[in-house]
Order: C-alpha cells, then sequence, then structure tokens
C-alpha cells in the first residue's frame, strides 16, 4: 500500500441492522459509529454515505448542502478520497460497486471537525443528536487509543526491568563461576 494511504475499518454492520440501530431519537450505540469510523491518510474520518446513512438523509443531499456551504469544509475537515483509496475501501468494506448503478464521484470523508461542521449545514434536530452521538464515539477512540499507548509504554518499561534484572543475574553467576 502506499504511504500516506492507511486503511483501517472495524467489524461490518449489516446495512438492515444498521437501520434498525438508527431510530428517530437517535438513540445511537457508539459501537455502531466506531464501526464506521476509518483511517484514511492518517486521519480518523467516517464517509459520506455512512454520515447520510446516520443523518437519514440521501448521500446526494448531503453532499449538495456541503457543496453550498464548501467555505465552511477546508481540506482538514474533508477531503475526495483518490481512486486507489476507494478500491482499497471498496474491497474492504461493502460500498458501491463502480459502473451501472453506481457512484460517479469519489466519495467525500469528513474528519472529527468536518463532522461537527456538519450539523450546522443540516440544521436539524436529527442532526444534532447525530452529530453528538458521533463526537462521542470520537472521544471514545481517542481514550481507548490513550490507554492503548499506556499500556504499551508499561510494557515496555517492565520488559527494560527484565532485561536489566537478566543483566543482572548474568553478572552474578559469572562472578560466582
Amino acid at each position: 500500500m502506499p504511504d500516506g494511504q492507511d486503511f483501517e475499518h472495524g467489524d461490518k454492520i449489516e446495512r438492515k441492522q444498521m437501520n434498525d440501530l438508527t431510530t428517530e431519537k437517535a438513540d445511537l450505540p457508539v459501537r455502531v459509529i466506531e464501526n464506521r469510523i476509518l483511517l484514511v491518510r492518517t486521519e480518523k474520518v467516517m464517509l459520506d454515505e455512512d454520515l447520510a446513512e446516520l443523518y437519514q438523509v440521501p448521500t446526494k443531499r448531503l453532499n449538495e448542502a456541503v457543496r453550498r456551504n464548501r467555505d465552511r469544509f477546508p481540506e482538514d475537515f474533508m477531503f475526495r478520497l483518490t481512486p486507489e483509496e476507494a478500491h482499497v475501501l471498496r474491497s474492504q468494506i461493502a460500498t458501491s460497486k463502480t459502473g451501472r448503478g453506481g457512484r460517479r464521484y469519489m466519495p467525500y470523508v469528513f474528519t472529527e471537525q468536518g463532522i461537527a461542521m456538519l450539523s450546522s449545514v443540516l440544521s436539524s434536530k436529527r442532526a444534532i443528536q447525530v452529530n453528538i452521538a458521533i463526537m462521542r464515539a470520537f472521544v471514545r477512540l481517542r481514550q481507548l487509543l490513550a490507554t492503548h499507548e499506556e499500556l504499551a509504554q508499561r510494557l515496555n518499561e517492565l520488559e527494560r526491568h527484565q532485561l536489566d534484572q537478566n543483566y543482572r543475574i548474568d553478572q552474578h553467576q559469572q562472578q560466582i563461576e
């Protein structure tokens, strides 16, 4: 995979199951949203089609609202996937196939800041509730990553301590011999 084009995706969720979980109250389990957060170009992002599904609007309408307010979405808030990135994602998750009935344009992805800006563009109660749930999911992911980093650091310290102890034991054994 070319440098700078990292991709990760959580477990797939069937579209029907996803629709069952998105209620009018927007009682979205954080796990449902976390599974839709991807890592693209070292940024945590969500696909336009996943966001549209959560907001319960057609992807076309979401992108139209963004185009009408383009000045609110700089490149670090939203960017279009390259054909290569879209191909890699298509092979990892269920996205529209190219050709008949598929998307005409490469999908947009939105960073956490871009998603926050969407609530001002899609000014509905649903958009506000979904954005709150999405922000909670991003916070939870940051907390999980921080915990993993702390654990990795502690493990490294323990390994260093273990190696130091092994070295001292070897030194003592050599002195005894």
